[in-house]
């Protein structure tokens, strides 16, 4: 089945945006609401022991020895050290460990029969979320899993100047992150598995805590349709003297601590795209990620990225532009530490896949961390 020519017009992806094979939920009390679908809490356990051990092993040099990784499920072991000495780069041997423990992770968790194979053995509440976040370049033949607040407006930007819809990156309009942009979800089946199957497929990660702050910030503190829209029920359920017959709320003053409380009632597979985890997002079992990035080095990535796909030379990923204020490890740090630390350990299990599978260390909010 050879791909369908682009003559089709945008269906836009619209519908909920939720989904998740991992449902890791909150106990509360004595009732446990169960997903469709829950990793066995001992195979949990042995991940996060696994993923801890090999971060062991590079502090104590002892993956030094290893041969240079592919970094997500090629088979080619060169390419991405290819791809850098070409560049005149010096290869990154910490990241070089790191990409070798993610496949490692990644293909032990995934290799479970518990765990979905293909796009096809999802629910279809998972597969619509996912193939509703996966965009489509047929001219490059590749696909890209959009996870919101890890840089995917700019390469939203970026597909749209591959396709000829958009100048260069640097235009200055207001971005639309649907028309323009294919998604998998507009395509027929044997048109999802025919790109499946032979196109590049990447998305890029960010450490979980992060993304999460990072949302927060942005959508209650700045953007007036998400403080309507979940501000102020957030206020009126968590807030003492907010209730019904309280005073008018305009959810634009909701705390980190009530968001969270709000995330701990909320069922991953119908969260908002914002604060999802990437695992629910992108499903990384049932599709077979030829790379899988991080926004930590997104510029490095992205350049991979864009010169694996055949990119001409002259589009660059977009510079971050100067008004962005990104979350730093020290702002990450203070709203960590000063969370109830009840509500922080109820809430890691939530994103513990994000944690695991894609390498990230668990915040640590000891008492003398946090006073430091």
């Amino acid at each position: 089945m050879l791909p369908r020519k682009q003559d089709y017009a945008m269906k836009g992806a619209n519908g909920p945006r939720s989904r998740s094979v991992m449902n890791f939920k909150t106990v509360k009390s004595s009732s446990v609401r169960h997903s469709s679908a829950v990793l066995p809490s001992v195979l949990t356990f042995a991940v996060i022991v696994a993923s801890g051990g090999l971060l062991l092993m590079i502090e104590k040099g002892m993956l030094n020895s290893l041969d240079t990784p592919p970094p997500r499920g090629t088979g080619q072991r060169s390419e991405y050290t290819a791809h850098v000495r070409q560049q005149g780069r010096v290869v990154d041997t910490d990241f070089q460990i790191l990409q070798e423990i993610r496949n490692r992770t990644i293909r032990t968790m995934c290799g479970q029969k518990s765990m979905p194979h293909d796009v096809w053995s999802l629910s279809p509440l998972q597969r619509k979320t996912l193939l509703q976040h996966v965009l489509v370049n047929d001219q490059h033949r590749f696909l890209y899993c959009y996870v919101p607040k890890v840089a995917c407006s700019n390469w939203k930007r970026l597909l749209k100047v591959l396709s000829g819809a958009l100048g260069n990156v640097d235009v200055k309009i207001k971005m639309d992150h649907h028309s323009d942009l294919l998604f998998l979800s507009s395509l027929k089946p044997e048109e999802i598995r025919y790109r499946l199957k032979h196109y590049f497929k990447f998305l890029f990660v960010r450490e979980p805590m992060e993304r999460l702050l990072s949302a927060y910030k942005n959508k209650f503190g700045e953007i007036e349709m998400y403080q309507k829209r979940y501000g102020v029920e957030i206020v009126k359920r968590y807030r003492k003297g907010q209730g019904a017959k309280g005073p008018a709320v305009k959810g634009d003053d909701v705390t980190f601590a009530e968001f969270v409380r709000y995330l701990l009632d909320e069922d991953v597979e119908r969260m908002n795209e914002h604060w999802m985890p990437a695992y629910n997002l992108c499903q990384p079992c049932a599709v077979s990620y030829d790379f899988i990035g991080s926004y930590e080095n997104l510029q490095r990535d992205a350049e991979y990225v864009l010169r694996r796909v055949g990119a001409p030379d002259h589009i660059r990923f977009p510079v971050r532009q100067p008004w962005y204020k990104p979350v730093t490890t020290e702002t990450l740090q203070y709203y960590l530490c000063s969370l109830p630390q009840k509500l922080l350990k109820d809430l890691l299990p939530k994103y513990i896949l994000d944690f695991s599978l894609f390498t990230y260390p668990l915040p640590n909010t000891t008492n003398p961390n946090c006073r430091h």
